[in-house]
């Protein structure tokens, strides 16, 4: 058996560990997650999705607030790792660590390498209107995802998928992979290969604010922003005043002035600098999210009013 240390921290690192703790080849000797952190409406300090595996599975934890300090690397090194398998981990891996294990460090990357290296994968393709995504078992190098490929698996993208919803079936199919790649790579019949230069593109890491919406982009743009910031941070306008999340959406044919929202045979719909975006669900700050028929009831003023003001 191979002595593992595995690293990630969000959702969809979960699939990724539960394979490993089951892998029959694999040895899981500790887990390297960020530190506990407030989060929610009350800031209560909440522990990382992999931290919750990790400890009902009885695997040792590591939360160093930067594995790059002296304290954290020398925990790790205790570990005696063969393998580090990292799953969005969130800090990058210095050489020291990339050289620790003698079978390396192998990366589960939400993205069809070398496109949409980076911190948010997920969100670049469906903002791009990609037909289809996948994932990426690589070696790591000290670049941001410029590895080695070891495997590859190609997967569609849907006209409704969301950045969640996306996220959950990638996180199965790259643990799925990855147990299918190991193996034959810790046996070393695996030749990885170097990415190619054509078609490398890079996606940073989201911030909020990026979610803003202008509406004078056009209606099928906004729309994949409402699909690729949900559920986090949310696509998000404004309205007398009040920040106001778009939860759900859909192109329609017709056209107002960008912002104005206007009555259509479905509904509401929200003019934009190229058609009208039908608009299913949406939240004011402090609120529950509601479907647009019962906000006009409690709203009726919404129409004829513009967003974004």
């Amino acid at each position: 058996m191979t002595r593992t240390v595995f690293m990630g921290t969000p959702d969809f690192a979960v699939p990724v560990l539960r394979a490993l703790l089951d892998a029959p080849e694999i040895e899981p000797v500790g887990v390297v997650t960020q530190p506990d952190r407030p989060a929610g409406r009350g800031r209560k300090v909440q522990r990382s999705p992999v931290k919750e595996v990790a400890e009902a599975a009885g695997v040792p934890v590591l939360q160093p607030q930067r594995l790059r300090e002296a304290d954290a690397f020398a925990g790790l090194a205790a570990l005696e790792p063969e393998l580090i398998v990292v799953a969005a981990y969130g800090q990058i891996l210095r050489p020291e660590v990339l050289s620790l294990p003698r079978h390396g460090c192998v990366n589960v990357h939400a993205s069809l390498l070398p496109r949409w290296r980076g911190a948010s994968p997920i969100t670049a393709a469906i903002l791009a209107g990609d037909a289809q995504t996948g994932v990426t078992i690589m070696q790591m190098d000290e670049g941001m995802d410029t590895g080695p490929i070891l495997a590859q698996a190609a997967y569609g993208i849907l006209p409704d998928d969301t950045e969640g919803r996306l996220s959950e079936r990638l996180a199965r199919l790259g643990a799925e992979l990855l147990i299918d790649t190991l193996p034959c790579y810790l046996q070393g019949g695996i030749t990885p290969r170097t990415q190619p230069v054509e078609g490398a593109t890079v996606c940073r890491l989201l911030k909020k604010e990026q979610a803003r919406i202008d509406w004078t982009q056009s209606a099928a743009q906004i729309e994949r922003m409402v699909r690729a910031y949900e559920p986090w941070p949310g696509a998000f306008t404004t309205w007398s005043g009040q920040h106001l999340k778009i939860g759900a959406a859909s192109v329609v044919e017709g056209q107002a002035r960008p912002g104005e929202v206007v009555g259509v045979i479905d509904g509401a719909a929200v003019g934009t600098g190229d058609g009208l975006l039908l608009v299913s669900t949406l939240q004011l700050a402090g609120k529950r999210k509601m479907d647009m028929e019962e906000f006009m009831r409690g709203r009726p003023e919404l129409l004829g009013s513009f967003l974004g003001n």
